[in-house]
Formats: C-alpha cells, sequence, structure tokens
C-alpha cells in the first residue's frame, strides 16, 4: 500500500522542515549532522534551538498566544509546506477540506505551565492567564497550524512520549492510504528544556551527568534534553504526480506495537519492538538484507541501546545487523521527545 510500485495510494514526501538544536532549517539540519556536529549545551537544562527567535518568523500576536513548542511546529511546517508548493498569496495546492494535521508532542507546553503556576503562588489565583490552558494542550501545535493554513481535514495530536513524532508519520500514512486525506502535515514537536522536567529525568537515572550523548558508545551515561521540531508534507504518488510536485522521497512501510510491560522501560526480550521494524519491512516489501543505514531510537542509557540491539537482532538476523551501519541522530542534538521520531 506505501510503495512507490504499488499504485496510486503509495505516499510521498513533498516537503519537509525542521528547527533543532543544530538550526532552524532541514537543508541546515541534515548539513550538519553529515558534517558530524552537535548542539552545544547553553544556559538551560538542555539543548535548545540555535538562533531561534519565534518573533522574527511569527507575528507577536500570535508568538505572545502559544507555547514555544508550537512556535516551533508553525517554522518547521511553513518551510515544508513551502517546498511542497503551498505559497502566500496563490491558490492552495489542496482542497483545504483535504488535509489533514498530525503534530506529535510528549509532554505539551511545560513552559507555559509552569510560568503560570510560578504566577499563580507569587500574585494568586486571579492573574492566573486565561491562556495557560490554550497554550499547555498537547494538541495545540496541530491546532494552530490547521488554523494558520486554513487546512480544514483532521486535526489531531499523538501522545506516545518518544514514538508520538514517528506515529504522527505513520497515522498521516495511513489517512493517506484509506483515503481520508489527499495531503497530511505530520510530524513533532518538543520544547521541555525545564529544570523541573531535567530534576526528573536525573532521578530516574536517564539524564547524561556529564552533559554528552553518546548512544551505543561504551562510555554513554544517559541522553541529553533537545528542543525542536520536524514536519514532513504527505501526499498520495498519484495526488503528487497531479500537480506535479517534485517528490522528495516515499515512506514505504510502517509498524508499530506495545510492549505492554512498563510505561517507561522497555520489554526485557526486546520482541514487540522487533515484531514493530518486521511488520515496517513486510509491508514496505523489504528484505532486511535491502537495508542500508539505520536511525535508531538511540537514547545512550544502557537499557534501551542493550535491548534496542537486541530487537534489532531478533528483526534483521545477527549476520545482517553485524554488517548494517547502524547510529542515533541523538548524539547530534540531544533527545527531542515528542519531535525525536519526526526529526529522526
Amino acid at each position: 500500500m506505501s510503495d512507490p510500485e504499488k499504485g496510486g495510494r503509495a505516499v510521498v514526501v513533498t516537503g519537509f522542515g525542521a528547527v533543532t538544536p543544530l538550526g532552524v532549517g532541514a537543508g541546515l539540519l541534515h548539513e550538519r549532522v553529515v558534517a558530524g556536529d552537535a548542539a552545544a549545551p547553553g544556559p538551560h537544562p538542555a539543548v535548545r534551538p540555535a538562533d531561534f527567535t519565534a518573533t522574527d518568523h511569527l507575528p507577536r500576536n500570535l508568538v505572545r498566544r502559544t507555547d514555544r513548542f508550537t512556535q516551533l511546529t508553525l517554522v518547521a511546517a511553513d518551510e515544508a509546506l513551502t517546498q511542497a508548493g503551498k505559497r502566500d498569496g496563490a491558490p492552495s495546492p489542496w482542497r483545504s477540506e483535504r488535509v489533514a494535521c498530525v503534530i506529535g508532542c510528549g509532554l505539551g507546553g511545560t513552559a507555559s505551565f509552569e510560568a503560570q503556576q510560578e504566577v499563580y503562588g507569587r500574585e494568586g489565583a486571579e492573574f492566573v492567564s486565561p491562556l495557560m490552558v490554550p497554550q499547555m494542550m498537547a494538541n495545540a501545535a496541530a491546532a494552530h497550524l490547521s488554523m494558520r493554513h486554513g487546512f480544514r481535514g483532521e486535526s489531531l495530536c499523538v501522545a506516545s512520549a518518544c514514538s508520538s513524532g514517528a506515529q504522527a508519520v505513520g497515522t498521516g500514512m495511513r489517512l493517506l492510504a484509506s483515503g481520508a486525506a489527499d495531503a497530511v502535515v505530520v510530524g513533532g514537536a518538543e520544547a521541555a528544556s525545564s529544570d523541573l522536567v531535567a530534576a526528573a529525568f536525573a532521578n530516574a537515572g536517564a539524564l547524561s551527568p556529564s552533559g554528552c550523548a553518546r548512544p551505543f558508545d561504551r562510555d554513554r551515561d544517559g541522553f541529553v534534553i533537545g528542543e525542536g521540531a520536524g514536519i514532513l508534507v504527505l501526499e498520495t504518488a498519484e495526488g503528487a504526480a497531479r500537480r506535479g510536485a517534485e517528490v522528495l522521497g516515499a515512506v514505504r512501510g510502517y509498524g508499530v506495537t506495545s510492549d505492554a510491560h512498563h510505561v517507561t522501560a522497555p520489554e526485557p526480550t526486546g520482541g514487540p519492538a522487533g515484531r514493530a521494524v518486521a511488520l515496517a519491512l513486510r509491508e514496505a516489501a523489504v528484505a532486511p538484507g535491502e537495508l542500508a543505514y539505520v536511525n535508531a531510537h538511540g537514547t545512550g542509557t544502557a537499557l534501551n541501546d542493550r535491548l534496542e540491539c537486541e530487537a534489532l537482532r531478533q528483526a534483521l538476523g545477527a549476520d545482517v545487523l553485524a554488517e548494517l551501519p547502524l547510529s542515533s541522530s541523538k548524539g547530534a542534538f540531544g533527545h527531542l521527545f515528542g519531535a525525536a521520531g519526526a526529526v529522526e
């Protein structure tokens, strides 16, 4: 269903955009990752998007009414939609009611919540902003994306922790394959560079005390929090061809399972995660030996890295895995939580 050779309902990528700790823009992200660059920590307990000021890209009134994770989404989406052929002042390439927005987010507007909690404690209930709840809702990014561009198809948030961004892409893919939409704007966003969030992860033993992410390295000691957004425009191959859009790539297969084990720790055999990989390969009609590279979740915690390797060993075979290049983008820009799967 998703293979470009399987007909018009195949799912192709016609635009992408990103705001990450490596800078603003998908092109810059790719250039710096390939060059081996890594984001440098700043004064925050996280690596944040370099040189990003929301008001440089968005109207001040919109910035005032949105949390940072929504702002990151809108800037990345503007880049993706422009690349896909949507121009300001020109007719949209798609019927508005046939465009869906699916944005993953794990934590929502933590900055807005914490800021207003301080106001409540310092000044009292009557001074809490009525905008707090609309800012902190995890679906706010998808809602503002829909409003900003007039997209009237399905609009929703996938909130499944660190897999949110990847599952948003998969959900959008299924909307296209079912005929429920002609185009979907999908991805993930997170802005959780918070002392409180960092303290929780540190106390759970997941945060790197050295402040350096080293996935799969023998000296790994946990992850570094990052924030950012990654957005893709997906269409059917038939629709993209009909309007003469440039096809940048394809989403050929998607597989997903649940561990049914623990809310944060991986299932100890790696079996369910391995099955997700096998399902994606089967849908894509791709054999393990055809893979050229695996971009792993690779958080840099000993538990994740070990069990993820075991899952891949089960799905791909030990011989294939031994020869297959494998790494994790989190060494370059940290763990983006709800945005991770989409950016990576």
